[in-house]
């Protein structure tokens, strides 16, 4: 997921960046309201994360602009402001938290994942792969029960390729096209399908000896 950072204070933007890349965030730093308003608008972010006071427009001004042309990314403002007053004004220009400095950078963890779990489950394209198991196409999360269950990469792939060929066995060449998109050992393609199986909580995938694995529906 893509995450817009506005933050003027370099030591913490970089701490900030950093930290969120390491949760495999991709992320896009500006220190100026301006600039990040035309990134905004020239490309498509799952979260806002806008410090108040800033050079050029304010979080509180960019958000409300981006809101008025009909952006509705989940935002989160950071700032040193404590006062009622700000609060009220943050949540009055459409953000869905607001987290005071200082701060520790679990706590930012936990209000992204909650701003994204909430915002995007009104806004899924979910398919129900078992009751309470689900799988978002549009963000590419699994979830049980609402809760995000976090896949590598490789494993997100293989549950997509899955889902792309619904009642159809993929086998292991189809799985090296379309997964690794060049020859992979088939036992390592089988360890990380079992990685994927003992994530999920219900036994959806199947294996069809000699032919492959399927996900039927």
């Amino acid at each position: 997921m893509k995450i817009l950072l506005l933050e003027d204070e370099y030591a913490l933007r970089v701490s900030i960046e950093e930290f969120l890349e390491d949760l495999d965030f991709t992320v896009e730093t500006y220190a100026n309201g301006d600039d990040a308003f035309d990134a905004a608008c020239a490309a498509h972010f799952d979260l806002f994360l806008f410090d108040v006071n800033v050079p050029g427009l304010s979080g509180f001004e960019l958000l409300k602009t981006l809101r008025a042309e009909g952006n509705e990314t989940p935002a989160i403002f950071i700032t040193a402001r404590t006062q009622t007053k700000d609060l009220e004004e943050g949540y009055k220009r459409g953000c869905c938290d607001y987290i005071r400095k200082p701060f520790d950078l679990t706590e930012l963890q936990l209000r992204i994942e909650h701003a994204l779990r909430s915002y995007y489950y009104k806004h899924s394209e979910a398919i129900e792969l078992a009751p309470d198991l689900h799988y978002d196409t549009k963000r590419m999360q699994l979830s049980y029960k609402e809760e995000p269950i976090t896949l590598s990469k490789t494993e997100n792939d293989i549950l997509e390729v899955l889902l792309r060929h619904t009642n159809q066995a993929v086998s292991m060449a189809m799985f090296q096209d379309e997964v690794w998109g060049e020859y992979v050992d088939p036992a390592n393609i089988r360890v990380q399908i079992n990685n994927l199986r003992k994530k999920l909580p219900a036994d959806i995938i199947k294996n069809r000896r000699g032919v492959g694995y399927i996900i039927e529906r």
